[in-house]
């Protein structure tokens, strides 16, 4: 298993010096009124584009939403620069992509969340009074399942399909990034006779199995009304994409493979992971301005946060989850299970 908390990637976005070039990445062209920069380009994917040319003061025109759906289905990730977003226009825009955003469950509380806003998570690391969140505390180690390979809201039974982290803040010092990894060029360069082995298998996706993962101290018993709020979801281990090429859907909070043992699933689902944050597949973005923001596909990539560090200094960042309306939206029910005979 690749050690997610010390992994270093060869670039990042934007490159910085002749060391970090992009990988087969092409100059900037225009697609409408928009500007797009892609990331990485290979023979049989594009991964990651860099978009401008938006005027972010007003509700996006529906025309300029559609060409933005369509390069989000090519690229995956979509970023974007000094976007100057607040809050409500965070989530209108949000609202223009996709008709139900998640819910904050808020496991804590909303009196101890620093933006009390149903539709935001805050995954910065400032606490109520300004400070930055305390090492050793529940919600530090909670934030190291962040740090893990992972895709949003896999442990909903519902999934999400978009998130949208949106900067108001970005640290002065200790750096920030989000790291990126393409889950279609890696299923597509997976040799024949693995995905005819993985085509029919369905993964339980399990939130308090991530964060065991990142604190195991800590998070090893979740508490009885955290388990309760979030029970295990189940869903395919081989999808299709938007853009009709198959995928994997996979993350830290894949638990088991139905109907396997704990100890052989995470066996594969480890492999798997690890095939797909190798150096070819994976673009780090670096988070440069107040305003910043990156609109990812859960259904066709990974992604995971830098960890906390003591000398970090302040992230405010928040972000919106779109819930997924495709075919696959629901996940595998118990009777389809039944029926594929995986339990």
């Amino acid at each position: 298993m690749v050690n997610a908390f010390t992994t270093i990637y060869e670039t990042t976005y934007p490159a910085r010096g002749p060391v970090l070039k992009l990988r087969g990445s092409s100059e900037s062209f225009q697609h409408g009124s928009l500007t797009v920069t892609p990331v990485i380009m290979s023979d049989n994917s594009s991964f990651g584009a860099e978009i401008s040319g938006i005027e972010w003061n007003n509700a996006i025109d529906p025309e300029v939403v559609k060409q933005l759906i369509g390069l989000q289905d090519k690229y995956g990730v979509l970023i974007f620069r000094k976007t100057g977003l607040d809050n409500a226009r965070h989530i209108a825009f949000s609202q223009q992509l996709g008709e139900k955003l998640e819910v904050n469950p808020f496991f804590y509380g909303i009196e101890k969340d620093r933006v009390k806003e149903p539709f935001l998570w805050d995954v910065g690391n400032i606490e109520l009074d300004g400070s930055l969140v305390r090492p050793n505390s529940r919600r530090w180690h909670h934030s190291l399942g962040n740090a893990l390979w992972h895709t949003d809201s896999s442990y909903h039974q519902h999934r999400s399909k978009y998130s949208l982290l949106l900067a108001h803040k970005t640290p002065n010092s200790g750096g920030s990034w989000t790291h990126f990894a393409d889950t279609r060029r890696a299923y597509a360069e997976l040799p024949q006779a693995k995905k005819n082995f993985l085509e029919n298998l369905v993964i339980e996706h399990d939130l308090w199995h991530s964060r065991k993962l990142g604190s195991p101290e800590v998070y090893g018993n979740p508490l009885p009304h955290e388990l309760a709020a979030k029970p295990p979801a189940y869903h395919r281990l081989v999808q299709v994409a938007p853009d009709g090429r198959k995928t994997l859907f996979l993350a830290a909070h894949a638990k088991r493979v139905v109907g396997w043992s704990l100890e052989e699933s995470q066996k594969l689902i480890w492999e798997l992971i690890d095939h797909c944050t190798q150096l070819k597949y994976v673009f780090s973005m670096e988070w440069l301005s107040d305003g910043d923001m990156v609109w990812w596909d859960n259904r066709q990539s990974m992604h995971r946060a830098n960890p906390y560090t003591e000398s970090m200094g302040a992230r405010d960042v928040r972000r919106t989850t779109i819930i997924d309306d495709g075919p696959l939206a629901l996940g595998v029910s118990a009777e389809e299970m039944i029926t594929m005979k995986c339990v």
